[in-house]
């Protein structure tokens, strides 16, 4: 994919823009431009997908803002010589995410490693489980985005149960929701997870410098963020990744180590 030519500040899934990266709120302020005018915020690379000569492509439906639309997406295959399946995955829940392991798999001839890889996950799943199930929940708010401020839906909050926490303001399934910052403090969590969607650690850690007094409002005594990109925003295996690192952050006693770092935003070490 190619982003549009032009558009307001850097995109923010450029992993390491050559200007200043655009803060949140100009981010937000230029999707929300694009998709009510009814204008794309990615164009997809018709002449590299015609050089591929794909027999499938996988996409999705669930997020308009996350990638290249479905409808465009079909509309250029049916256009290629290789006449390519379209297939799109549309999951809301963990268990859904899991789903579709077996459904990439069905269209890839692949069931045999598909079933390898389910199998360990579930006993990873499993492991966090075991190891958090006597440790005290910790209630806790995953910001998906700061301004304005979402709330981060879909699997996140399942994976923060499992994790041996208390969502206090996602509900699983359901789309990301916009809360205030009063909100955030009412909900008096003990702890703050900072994923920002499409961002790594250190970039979240970036977008979370400007909200430094609203995020310490809120009294959590623990507030980090997460590299979002790889364990968070995106539906597939890296998810258990993402759930292994919640259950080290809430329970670093009962989980010792995790994949990625967990960085503080008010001050501290790593997790």
């Amino acid at each position: 994919m190619r982003p549009p030519a032009a558009g307001a500040g850097v995109a923010h899934r450029h992993a390491r823009p050559p200007a200043r990266r655009a803060l949140p709120g100009e981010i937000d302020a230029a999707v929300r431009a694009s998709t009510q005018e009814g204008e794309a915020i990615y164009t997809l690379d018709e002449e590299l997908l015609r050089e591929l000569e794909p027999d499938l492509i996988v996409t999705q439906e669930l997020c308009p803002v996350c990638a290249v639309s479905f409808d465009e997406v079909e509309g250029i295959a049916k256009e290629l010589p290789s006449c390519p399946k379209v297939l799109a995955l549309d999951p809301k829940t963990f268990g859904e995410t899991m789903g579709d392991i077996r459904t990439v798999a069905q269209a890839t001839d692949s069931k045999r490693a598909a079933l390898d890889l389910v199998e360990r996950q579930r006993r990873r799943v499993d492991a966090v489980k075991i190891a958090v199930k006597d440790a005290p929940r910790r209630t806790v708010v995953a910001i998906e985005w700061f301004d304005p401020v979402y709330i981060a839906g879909h699997w996140t909050p399942q994976l923060i149960e499992l994790a041996g926490g208390v969502d206090l303001l996602g509900f699983a399934g359901e789309h990301s929701e916009v809360v205030t910052w009063e909100q955030v403090t009412a909900a008096q969590p003990d702890v703050i997870i900072c994923m920002p969607c499409g961002y790594d650690a250190y970039q979240s850690l970036e977008q979370a410098q400007p909200f430094r007094e609203q995020l310490a409002a809120t009294g959590a005594d623990t507030i980090v963020a997460v590299d979002a990109a790889a364990y968070f925003s995106r539906p597939g295996p890296r998810l258990v990744d993402g759930l292994e690192l919640l259950a080290h952050v809430l329970h670093p006693t009962c989980v010792r180590e995790a994949p990625g770092v967990a960085l503080p935003v008010l001050d501290g070490a790593p997790a």
